[in-house]
C-alpha cells in the first residue's frame, strides 16, 4: 500500500487531496467557524502538496487533513475535519493514524480546540501553551512614531531569518507567498537596517486576520496593529495570541479587542524552543 492512498473494506479510504479538494477543506473550516483566509490555500499547497489527506466515503470526501512537513524534521497537523454526517464511525481515526505516517520522525505541532485535548494526548502529544484569539474593530489610535515599511520592499533574507527565530523550521517558499496573498498588507518595523517587528494582515470570510504578528517589544507590534488594520479598512479583525505573551494579551485588550476562542498549541515529540516574548501573533492555526 502506498502511504498516499489507504483502501479500506467498508467503502473509505485516504489519499492526498488534489488542489481543488483543499479548496472544500477550507470551507468546511469555515462552517467549523474557524475562519481561514480568503486565499489561504494556495499558500497552504505548496509547502508540501502530499501534506493533505482527504477521507473518501464511497468515493466523496469526508474528512481533511493536513500533516504539512517542514525542512529540519518538523511538522504541523490542522484541517482535522469529519464531516457531521459522517462522525462518529472511524473515519478520522482512520485519516488521523495515515496522516502521523507521512510525519513519522518529526517533532509536529497542532492548535487543536480544546475539546479534542484529551484525544489528542492519546496520541502522545503533549500541552505547550495556550492561544487567544482576540477580535474586534481596531481603534484609530495615534501610534507612537514606529518606522513601517511595506515587506516587500525590505530585503527577503531579513523576513526569513526573523521568521526563522521565531518558527521551529524554516519556511522561505511560504513566506514568499504569504506576503503575496491577494487583498493582503505585510509590513515590517525596520529599526538602524534590522527588522524589529513584522505583520500581515489578510482577508478572511469574516474581517481580517493578522498573523504572523512578530515585534521586539509590545509598542512595536501596537504600531503594527494599528496601521495594518488601518490598511485592511472595515470589518473586525482578529490576532491569534499566545497566552504566555502577556504583553500581547494586554496589547489586545488595550486595544478594545476581546476573547473569541481558544487553541491548544500542543506538541508530539520534543517542544521547540520559541521566544514566545516576541510572537505576538500566530501565522494559522492550519500551518502554525
Amino acid at each position: 500500500m502506498e502511504r498516499s492512498e489507504a483502501q479500506g473494506t467498508d467503502g473509505y479510504r485516504v489519499r492526498v487531496m488534489s488542489r481543488a479538494e483543499l479548496d472544500l477543506a477550507a470551507d468546511w473550516a469555515r462552517l467549523e467557524g474557524w475562519n481561514p483566509g480568503l486565499h489561504d490555500a494556495g499558500a497552504f499547497h505548496a509547502v508540501d502538496p502530499a501534506g493533505f489527506l482527504v477521507g473518501l466515503l464511497d468515493g466523496q470526501p469526508v474528512a481533511s487533513l493536513s500533516v504539512v512537513r517542514y525542512p529540519g524534521n518538523f511538522g504541523f497537523l490542522g484541517f482535522y475535519i469529519v464531516r457531521p454526517e459522517a462522525r462518529g464511525r472511524g473515519y478520522g481515526w482512520r485519516l488521523w493514524q495515515e496522516g502521523l505516517r507521512h510525519l513519522e520522525g518529526c517533532t509536529v505541532g497542532l492548535d487543536g480546540v480544546v475539546a479534542q485535548q484529551d484525544n489528542y494526548r492519546k496520541s502522545g502529544f503533549v500541552l505547550s501553551h495556550r492561544n487567544i484569539r482576540f477580535g474586534g474593530s481596531v481603534p484609530d489610535e495615534e501610534m507612537s512614531g514606529t518606522a513601517l515599511v511595506d515587506a516587500r520592499t525590505v530585503p527577503f533574507d531579513r523576513l526569513t531569518t526573523l521568521d526563522a527565530e521565531l518558527f521551529p523550521a524554516p519556511r522561505p517558499g511560504f513566506l514568499a507567498n504569504w506576503i503575496a496573498l491577494p487583498g493582503a498588507t505585510a509590513l515590517a518595523a525596520v529599526k538602524d537596517g534590522a527588522v524589529a517587528g513584522f505583520g500581515v494582515i489578510r482577508p478572511c470570510h469574516s474581517g481580517f486576520k493578522i498573523g504572523p504578528l512578530y515585534a521586539a517589544n509590545g509598542g512595536i507590534a501596537r504600531d503594527l496593529v494599528l496601521a495594518l488594520g488601518r490598511a485592511a479598512g472595515t470589518g473586525p479583525v482578529f490576532l491569534d495570541v499566545p497566552e504566555p505573551n502577556a504583553a500581547g494579551v494586554r496589547l489586545a485588550e488595550g486595544l478594545g479587542l476581546t476573547p473569541q476562542f481558544e487553541t491548544a498549541r500542543m506538541y508530539l515529540g520534543p517542544a521547540p524552543a520559541t521566544d514566545l516574548g516576541r510572537l505576538f501573533g500566530v501565522t494559522s492555526f492550519e500551518l502554525g
